[in-house]
């Protein structure tokens, strides 16, 4: 039974991520977000449409220390972690001039920190793994030599550290078999999206999105490790 754990589940592409990894029966899913509301929502609807997968779902503030009791849940819930999918991110849309402390805080601890904090805490599950996978969703923004747009130099920066994170990680990890990558993102039409550039229509929808990152989250590491892909 592959296990998997799948942050910012609530919406966009972690929500249809965790539908598409529940779509093959045998699966255990912890599905994480701060937004416990919405996660009971995708619970139950993955219940009721994958009856085959087991879909978990517990209420989690990246931006903040893990809580005391999350390892508890963890050890009565997984035997292991084969895949980790740190999808959890906060989009500023704002003038450089603009960004203050808070706001450079407030993005790093959503993006880099809140993701280096769970990792370490899932290492000792992600040990007990034959091979498994650590993917950072990244973006585009945060890809050396990209394009990169006015008012997302917090945002950028934030997925630029996500993706160096993964890199070194990959190496740290290597004698542990634990391989890393990160995809770095173009444009996907979700909610996030909409409410930094109203109007503005992206190539491709988070289902589309959230079937490739299923794939490659369960294949991609038997082909890549330390890789930062733009997708």
């Amino acid at each position: 039974m592959l296990q998997i754990v799948v942050t910012g589940a609530s919406r966009g592409i972690g929500w249809d991520l965790v539908r598409a990894l529940a779509a093959v029966p045998g699966r255990r899913i912890l599905a994480l977000s701060r937004n416990g509301d919405r996660l009971a929502v995708l619970e139950q609807e993955c219940r009721r449409d994958f009856p085959g997968t087991e879909v978990r779902t517990y209420a989690l503030d990246l931006s903040e220390p893990l809580p005391a009791g999350f390892d508890s849940f963890l050890t009565h819930y997984l035997d292991r972690v084969d895949v980790l999918v740190h999808n959890a991110g906060l989009l500023v849309h704002k003038p450089f001039a603009q960004l203050d402390r808070a706001d450079w805080l407030r993005i790093f601890d959503a993006n880099v920190f809140g993701a280096a904090e769970l990792s370490r805490a899932l290492l000792p599950w992600l040990c007990k793994s034959p091979r498994p996978h650590v993917l950072h969703i990244g973006s585009m923004g945060g890809f050396q030599g990209s394009s990169k747009f006015p008012g997302l130099s917090a945002y950028s920066a934030s997925k630029a550290a996500l993706a160096c994170l993964a890199e070194c990680l990959a190496e740290e990890w290597k004698p542990l078999g634990i391989a890393v990558n990160c995809l770095a993102l173009g444009a996907v039409q979700t909610e996030m999206l909409q409410e930094a550039f109203p109007g503005y229509q992206a190539p491709l929808g988070s289902a589309e999105m959230g079937a490739y990152i299923a794939h490659f989250a369960v294949e991609g590491h038997r082909v890549f490790n330390g890789k930062v892909l733009p997708v």
